[in-house]
């Protein structure tokens, strides 16, 4: 009989993306579909998409009785996916507990002080080739230590095994998007949407201080060829009715050649799918000539990381960009009709309110659609970490999220910081809405049905409540463009 693996989404929420839609786990589609060909039986149970709380995780996996559970977590949701890891042990102690992702690859002494009973293995890296070998091997009663890529503990001392190479032929992983529950993943903005997350390429080969993804890719960038990412794509929208989908590639257009033969594919194929994309502002100035295929594509919605304003923060930062060609940037996403978006981290130790407020009159003069003012997240394993360490105030993970400031600035407290980022997101959306009238059609109902959801769904509700002017109320009251909440 195949052994049965639970892989649990953890129940997190800190009400940034569950404002926008509601995001399947990607990771866990290739983690289940390598399972699925070594022979085991998966099952993917996203827990944090159903807002299913401990209780619920628990009957889920007496229900299931699964042979192993295995989870993922970034900082912010790393005590979330050790509570799993818990209930999991105490319905029974046989059952294999594994935890992977971005922080328990760097944090694994960290994460076996506290919890060593609850937490069998951690898998480093990439999991697609590590876990199946894992299983394989602890049930077997092999020899872990032959295992690349995880960690264990062994009369009490962790032992970390070699490191595993990263996978070559991304085009030869196998996928499980039949286990994926497609009717609670949608993307709010439009109407009656099934929202996947497909990847083209893994890594980033840049040097960003504050960021935890060039860590954990090791500055290295692979790609899927284009023939087999727009394969993909056709199979979700004919399959299962994908009509929106979010590339959350760090920097899909790293190979103009590569990405511009993408975008002649799905202009050729015209599938019908909203593509939501975030890349970098060097490669949207590079692409000026063929800038009208993005739209043509289905690019809909383009983030690039701006994250200062400030030319001295953006050499802190490692950022190669230079701040006016941020503007320049978002100006050719603006002309093509394409929704911009872009975030500011602040909250840097010489932050003050007159930088905060410099930033915001900046941020409206550079015009992106959408804007987002950040709390820097001070990543245990970050490059920018011993620089920060001294200010920081807040030593509980789950506040590490980017919206709940943790460091505190010389000359503010962590409540003022958290007031001017509050305040400094409101006034933005304050004055895009003030312009509502100069903005495309597409455009303009885009961003009423945004400000209904930042009202509504979003951790911003409070601060926007009750500043809306009532003529703009109404408009946002009378959209029926929003997908319900799940």
């Amino acid at each position: 009989m195949k052994k049965k693996v639970l892989l649990i989404t953890p129940p997190y929420h800190s009400g940034v993306v569950e404002a926008a839609g509601t995001w399947l786990n990607l990771g866990f589609v290739y983690i289940a579909g390598s399972l699925r060909k070594a022979g085991y039986a998966p099952e993917i149970y996203d827990a944090m998409s159903y807002f299913h709380e401990y209780e619920e995780i628990q009957k889920k996996i007496e229900q299931s009785k699964p042979d192993v559970v295995a989870v993922t977590a970034i900082t912010a949701t790393i005590y979330e996916s050790l509570k799993v890891l818990e209930i999991a042990k105490k319905i029974n102690p046989e059952i294999v507990t594994v935890i992977g992702g971005i922080h328990p690859t760097f944090c694994g002494e960290e994460i076996f002080k506290g919890n060593s009973s609850i937490v069998d293995y951690i898998v480093r890296g990439e999991g697609e080739v590590t876990l199946p070998e894992l299983l394989d091997c602890h049930f077997a009663k092999s020899d872990i230590s032959k295992v690349k890529g995880i960690s264990y503990q062994r009369n009490g001392r962790s032992v970390v095994t070699a490191q595993r190479n990263f996978i070559e032929d991304l085009d030869s992983l196998h996928t499980a998007w039949d286990l994926v529950d497609w009717k609670i993943y949608s993307y709010r903005p439009r109407k009656d949407s099934t929202l996947a997350i497909i990847s083209s390429s893994r890594g980033c080969n840049q040097q960003c201080s504050f960021c935890s993804q060039q860590l954990f890719w090791e500055r290295k960038w692979r790609a899927r060829s284009p023939e087999n990412f727009v394969a993909e794509l056709e199979h979700l929208h004919k399959v299962y009715g994908v009509n929106v989908a979010m590339i959350p590639d760090e920097n899909p257009t790293y190979d103009r050649t590569r990405w511009e033969k993408i975008l002649n594919m799905l202009i050729e194929k015209d599938l019908g799918i909203d593509l939501l994309m975030e890349t970098r502002v060097e490669d949207i100035l590079r692409d000026r000539d063929i800038f009208y295929k993005y739209k043509k594509a289905g690019i809909v919605h383009i983030y690039v990381g701006v994250e200062s304003v400030s030319q001295k923060t953006l050499v802190m930062f490692n950022k190669s960009v230079k701040v006016e060609e941020s503007k320049l940037a978002i100006e050719l996403i603006n002309q093509h009709d394409i929704v911009s978006e872009t975030s500011f981290v602040l909250g840097i130790p010489d932050e003050t309110k007159e930088s905060i407020n410099t930033t915001l009159e900046l941020a409206k003069h550079y015009n992106p659609d959408m804007a987002f003012f950040l709390a820097i997240a001070p990543w245990p394993y970050a490059d920018i970490y011993k620089e920060l360490k001294p200010y920081i105030a807040v030593k509980d993970y789950s506040k590490y999220n980017l919206v709940e400031p943790v460091v505190k600035p010389v000359n503010m407290s962590i409540e003022e910081l958290s007031r001017e980022l509050l305040r400094a997101t409101k006034l933005f959306y304050m004055d895009k809405l003030e312009k509502l009238d100069k903005m495309s059609p597409y455009k303009k109902e885009f961003m009423l049905s945004v400000m209904k959801l930042l009202m509504e769904h979003s951790y911003l509700a409070k601060e926007i409540e009750g500043v809306i002017p009532p003529e703009v109320k109404k408009h946002i009251d009378n959209l029926k463009s929003l997908s319900p909440i799940p």
